[in-house]
C-alpha cells in the first residue's frame, strides 16, 4: 500500500474528529448561554401586590406580599386559590414562584402562596397599572367608615373613593363570608383579589361586588389584618 493511500484515511479521521471536538464545543457553549439566558430572565422577573399569579386552570391576583422572618408571602383571594397547588410568574407555567400555604373560605376569603424561587423579586409594593408606577406599602390597618381607599382591579384598573361599611356578610353560593367591609368604588368580573389601600398602609382585597362601573356600584373587601394574624406576617 502506497503512503499517500495510507494517509487519506487517517486525515479523514482527524478531519472528523475536529468537526465533532468543534461541534461539542459551540453545543456546551450554547446550552450555557441558554442557561444564562433563563437564569437573567428570572432574576428580571418581580412580583407585586396588583400582579397576576399562574396555576393550573387558575389565574389570581396578588394583593399584597408579606413576610414571615425571611420567607415571603403572597396574598390572594381564597375562593381564587382553591385547589391550586403550584403558582408560576407567567401564563405559560414556566416560570415557578410558589406553592399554596394555606386556604381560607368560606368563612374569610383569603389564602397565603409561600414564595419559593430566590431568582424572583417579591417588593412591598402595588402596582397601580401599566404605566402608572407603583405605590410603596409600608404598613397594615383595619379600615374606618368615612376612610379614603383606593384600589387596583384587574380590568378596571386604579380607582378611589371611601370605605362605607365595616363588618359586612356576604353570602356566596359556595358559602358565607363575614367581616367584610365595603367602599363606594365600583368594580367588575376579573377585579377579584386586587388591593385596596389609603396612602402606604393595607386594608384589604377585593372579593366581590355590586352593581357594576357603567351605572354605580360598590366593592366588598377582605381586611388584610385578618390574613396578616392568622399567618404571622406582616407587609414590608
Amino acid at each position: 500500500m502506497s503512503p499517500t493511500r495510507s494517509e487519506r484515511p487517517l486525515r479523514t479521521i482527524l478531519r472528523a474528529v475536529v468537526v465533532l471536538v468543534l461541534l461539542s464545543g459551540w453545543s456546551a457553549a450554547g446550552s450555557a448561554a441558554h442557561a444564562g439566558q433563563r437564569a437573567g430572565q428570572q432574576a428580571a422577573v418581580a412580583v407585586r401586590g396588583g400582579d397576576t399569579l399562574y396555576s393550573t386552570g387558575t389565574r389570581c391576583t396578588v394583593g399584597f406580599n408579606a413576610r414571615s422572618g425571611s420567607t415571603p408571602y403572597a396574598l390572594v383571594s381564597g375562593r381564587c386559590a382553591q385547589g391550586a397547588r403550584t403558582w408560576y410568574a407567567d401564563p405559560a407555567l414556566t416560570v415557578v414562584v410558589g406553592v399554596t400555604a394555606g386556604v381560607n373560605f368560606p368563612g374569610d376569603d383569603y389564602a397565603s402562596i409561600r414564595y419559593t424561587n430566590t431568582a424572583v423579586a417579591y417588593p412591598g409594593e402595588v402596582s397601580l397599572g401599566t404605566g402608572t408606577g407603583t405605590r410603596d406599602i409600608t404598613n397594615a390597618a383595619r379600615p374606618a367608615v368615612g376612610q379614603s381607599i383606593c384600589h387596583v382591579g384587574r380590568t378596571t384598573g386604579y380607582r378611589c373613593g371611601t370605605v362605607q361599611a365595616v363588618n359586612v356578610t356576604v353570602n356566596y353560593g359556595e358559602g358565607t363570608v363575614y367581616g367584610l367591609f365595603r367602599s363606594t368604588i365600583c368594580s367588575e368580573p376579573g377585579d377579584t383579589g386586587g388591593p385596596a389601600f389609603s396612602g402606604g398602609t393595607a386594608l384589604g382585597i377585593i372579593v366581590g361586588s355590586s352593581g357594576n362601573c357603567g351605572s354605580g356600584g360598590f366593592t366588598y373587601y377582605q381586611p388584610v389584618t385578618d390574613w396578616l394574624s392568622a399567618y404571622g406576617l406582616s407587609v414590608h
